[in-house]
């Protein structure tokens, strides 16, 4: 398809067009509402002056008889540019006076007003002009004729008409080069998108739409367009990092199980043996059943499918219910796990919320211990600050926070964002068991309620917290009265 071909099929210029018809429809009924106006003006014109005339002449003829009517037309048939006039008798239809030397036949016939042409006795040419005249019947029979030439509402009109045809072609020319213009600018910049799109499609992602200045519905739909790309990236992005991660994470465990039971097939000897590598193999594969269902439920989180199962509650419930199912393991550590709750009132999937927070407090038990802390009782760490582990529910303003707060080594400022990455573990000998996954799903659960995830420097140690809006789904929690703060 040619160039010009693309231009005419564009949508723009075709509504170009179809303004550039509606506007000379326009500017043709003003013009001829104009004209006609000005028509009906000139007629009004020579009627009333035509009627005074006549008024005037009637009444000569009436008190100073046909002598002094025929003085006064031909007085003022004289006169340059003078009105028409003619008197006729009755009978015969012979002219007594008056500067008119031809008529449309009938004329004088019938009283009133009439448009006929006519022939001036004193013109030069053998030309008929148009005028509009009047008929009086006077006593004794005679009948007066009183008229004006029409040459001045034909140039008007003429005048009119060639101005309306100028307009109208000046119009269509502007018109169309404007619709030219455009749809040139627009066809440009559908072409830059075209060739953007073309570029993703070949396998291009980090392609984006130019986006203008002037910040024009095509600039907001490229805006909105380029975010659903950057998502679009991220989650390709992501779907290979899990490919990958899950080829090299997934690949040690499920050797393992493959080599163990390689090993209890070859070595195992009595019962006892063979019950032990198959605890083994059931362990590891709970670790893997772990991981996929982890992997499921963050699925769940950013394909927002757990939307549909939301309700109230409060989220001091699911710290404390957080907190009394890790005590007895932060124990087994040797850390203090407490608890620190305010009512704070939550719209969202109980479930999920509840399962990122037990991440957040497995990552703080995991790795939350200061260096070189071997484990120690409960009644020993209890009052040492360094060995606590803080869960936190609270409001503030338009949020409800989800703390958890530990005094381990925390994470670096420039990791923290590679941190919620999936199968991302930051401790290098990987010694801890896990799947890289805990910091991952509690960034998309907190996704999924329109929240977010923050690491922070607890000053030592980490502060992790789920960031919620409390007005989620079009429910708007209410604020409810400060309360004594609980601490277990």
């Amino acid at each position: 398809m040619t160039a010009f071909g693309k231009l005419i099929r564009t949508t723009a210029f075709r509504l170009t067009l179809v303004y550039l018809l509606l506007f000379a429809l326009f500017a043709a009924s003003l013009l001829g509402y104009f004209a006609w106006n000005t028509r009906r003006l000139i007629n009004e014109q020579i009627i009333t002056t035509v009627n005074n005339e006549t008024d005037e002449i009637s009444n000569i003829f009436a008190r100073r008889g046909l002598r002094a009517l025929v003085g006064t037309i031909g007085n003022r048939a004289l006169r340059p540019g003078a009105n028409l006039y003619l008197v006729v008798t009755m009978p015969n239809g012979q002219a007594i006076a008056g500067n008119v030397d031809s008529l449309t036949p009938g004329v004088m016939a019938t009283t009133g007003w009439s448009e006929t042409s006519y022939r001036r006795l004193d013109d030069q040419d053998n030309a008929d002009h148009r005028a509009l005249v009047n008929v009086t019947e006077l006593t004794s029979g005679f009948r007066l004729l009183i008229g004006r030439d029409l040459e001045e509402r034909r140039r008007l009109f003429g005048i009119v008409a060639k101005a309306a045809q100028w307009s109208v072609l000046i119009v269509v020319v502007l018109g169309l080069g404007g619709g030219i213009f455009v749809a040139r600018r627009v066809l440009r910049r559908i072409d830059a998108m075209t060739g953007t799109t073309r570029r993703i499609m070949a396998g291009d992602l980090s392609g984006r739409l130019p986006i203008g200045r002037s910040g024009d519905e095509l600039d907001r739909l490229a805006e909105n367009l380029n975010a659903m790309l950057e998502r679009i990236e991220t989650l390709m992005v992501g779907l290979k990092e899990v490919s990958d991660n899950i080829a090299h994470d997934l690949k040690t465990p499920l050797t393992r199980l493959r080599n163990r039971a390689e090993e209890a097939l070859a070595k195992s000897n009595n019962e006892g043996e063979y019950r032990a590598a198959l605890e083994r193999t059931i362990e590891e594969s709970d670790g893997l059943i772990r991981t996929f269902n982890a992997l499921l439920m963050i699925a769940r989180a950013e394909s927002g499918q757990a939307r549909g199962n939301m309700n109230d509650f409060d989220a001091a419930d699911v710290a404390r219910g957080i907190h009394e199912l890790y005590e007895p393991l932060a124990e087994d550590n040797g850390l203090v796990l407490q608890v620190k709750t305010e009512p704070a009132p939550l719209h969202g999937n109980r479930e999920l919320i509840s399962q990122a927070l037990a991440n957040l407090v497995e990552n703080a038990i995991k790795y939350g211990q200061p260096a070189a802390l071997q484990p120690l009782s409960a009644d020993a760490a209890a009052g040492d600050d360094a060995k606590r582990v803080l869960i936190e529910s609270r409001r503030d303003g338009d949020q409800v926070l989800l703390s958890v707060i530990d005094r381990g080594p925390g994470i670096p400022e420039a990791d923290r964002g590679h941190a919620v990455e999936r199968f991302v573990r930051l401790e290098a000998s990987r010694t801890q068991p896990g799947s890289g996954l805990g910091l991952s799903l509690a960034s998309a659960v907190a996704t999924l309620h329109g929240g977010a995830l923050k690491l922070g420097d607890a000053h030592p140690g980490l502060s992790a917290t789920l960031a919620l809006p409390a007005a989620v789904c079009g429910r708007v929690a209410v604020q409810t009265p400060d309360m004594p703060q609980k601490v277990a």
